[in-house]
């Protein structure tokens, strides 16, 4: 059985007979997990154990992990700073702040690979203009070189532990005020202001071969008047055709407010899948995903089980063989050296 296009979400800390049904439904290829998810580790290690269990190949785990606001799973893992910590330590000392980048990297990618956790959707990409709430210290920098680079090194942690990177949210969500979770932000600037900032970024991420994005709830008139994460314009001509990526897209939850105006969660999400998405997120919504998995017309897609399936974890160590190990000791002193960052779990990202 190859992975369906649809990530969905679960209800707690284990699984109800109901949700292993879903779960092997053909059109589902992935889980994400939320803070709700997590009691302790030895719950999640069996709620883990037990998604994988379910299908061969195995099913994507998921989680939010970035960092300051957005770390979703918190006791028994190490407290990571935001993004923008990074880039204050940069402009006092690139070398250190790219090397402790990389080292943030690769802890947050070795605990959640030590656990079974495929995936965590980071780093984010976007640029911080001071004006997005729901952006904010989530952004390593306002200037995108800057962003580039610290990113490149963070995904380059990331990799030496074994997991793939996901660059978010193409084609730049840090120059609106309106948070997409809960209204369609507008992005009124011209497609060449676009394109020498915020899609500098992601750029040359492309090129450093960050495997997978995750689109944006926004609406950029001056190049389509559809929310980009819909918009054929974005994916297939600009993303894939001009900038060459050949990773796997993923749209932003399709439960966000910035998704309402393509309709139901299934028009939402057959709209995402034909702009070019290879695997669309429905979540906090039961309602929503169950009228997505019955109704939703999807034609087997070789090129993106290829590309879904290259987003599996790979590491050798268990959690407790990790813990034992001086390059996490090492790693666990440093970050936690950083000035620590306010804590808010933002559950609907």
């Amino acid at each position: 059985m190859s992975l369906g296009p649809v990530m969905v979400d679960i209800k707690g800390l284990a699984l109800e007979h109901e949700e292993r049904e879903m779960l092997a439904h053909p059109l589902v290829g992935g889980v994400i997990l939320f803070t709700r998810n997590y009691e302790s580790l030895p719950q999640l290690q069996r709620l883990v154990q037990d998604i994988h269990q379910i299908r061969s190949p195995r099913l994507i785990i998921a989680v939010d992990q970035e960092g300051g606001r957005v770390q979703r799973f918190r006791d028994g893992f190490t407290r990571l700073p935001s993004a923008a910590r990074f880039g204050e330590m940069y402009d006092k000392d690139r070398k250190s702040a790219l090397r402790l980048t990389e080292i943030t990297g690769w802890l947050m990618a070795a605990e959640l690979l030590s656990i079974g956790v495929d995936i965590s959707f980071a780093p984010v990409l976007d640029l911080d203009y001071g004006v997005s709430s729901v952006i904010g210290d989530r952004a390593f920098h306002k200037k995108p070189e800057k962003v580039a680079d610290l990113a490149h090194h963070y995904m380059m942690g990331m990799r030496r532990a074994g997991m793939a990177a996901t660059g978010k949210h193409f084609p730049g969500h840090g120059a609106v005020h309106a948070d997409s979770h809960h209204e369609l932000p507008v992005d009124e600037r011209s497609f060449a202001d676009l394109e020498f900032n915020d899609l500098l970024a992601f750029e040359r991420m492309i090129h450093y071969d960050v495997a997978a994005l995750m689109m944006a709830h926004v609406v950029y008139p001056a190049v389509d008047d559809l929310p980009a994460s819909f918009s054929s314009v974005w994916v297939k001509k600009i993303l894939r055709d001009q900038m060459d990526f050949q990773g796997v897209v993923f749209s932003d939850d399709l439960s966000m407010v910035g998704a309402e105006c393509i309709g139901n969660y299934l028009q939402r999400a057959q709209r995402a899948l034909e702009a070019g998405s290879d695997m669309v997120l429905v979540c906090n919504s039961p309602e929503g995903r169950n009228q997505v998995l019955s109704g939703l017309l999807a034609e087997e897609n070789p090129v993106s089980h290829l590309r879904l399936i290259r987003m599996h974890g790979h590491t050798k160590l268990t959690h407790d063989e990790l813990l034992k190990t001086d390059e996490w000791k090492s790693a666990v002193e440093q970050v936690n050296n950083v000035e620590p960052s306010p804590l808010l779990d933002m559950d609907m990202e």
